[in-house]
């Protein structure tokens, strides 16, 4: 399994199962967050704490969550930044952009007051 989703009350988590959001993972997660946004899903909560390396097709995964939420007026969070990752996504100036939580505890915090 790449990846797991869990229902909350008014948003979805998911949480990438492997290490490398890559190649090889992101074309099934951005087909994954494509169906979630279909059938209505606008709040998505992503946690990265698992992956500890990320390339250009990952994070073109994550600008895809990001936009699909957005377009519907939902909220996009990500949370669980590891080391490396969060170099990446600050270097391509995207912690600008995204709504990035510490950890899954605080980012079911943002999004509820989010949604709230």
């Amino acid at each position: 399994m790449e990846f797991k989703i869990d229902k909350l009350d008014n948003f979805i988590i998911v949480s990438i199962l492997k290490q490398k959001l890559d190649t090889t993972l992101a074309p099934s997660l951005k087909s994954e967050l494509v169906l979630l946004n279909g059938n209505n899903e606008k709040n998505i909560l992503l946690d990265l704490n698992k992956c500890t390396y990320c390339d250009s097709s990952g994070l073109s995964a994550i600008l895809v969550a990001n936009r699909l939420c957005k377009n519907v007026e939902g909220t996009f969070i990500i949370s669980g930044l590891q080391p490396a990752v969060e170099r990446l996504i600050s270097v391509s100036q995207l912690d600008t952009v995204l709504n990035i939580a510490p950890t899954l505890d605080d980012a079911i915090e943002m999004m509820r007051k989010a949604v709230a």
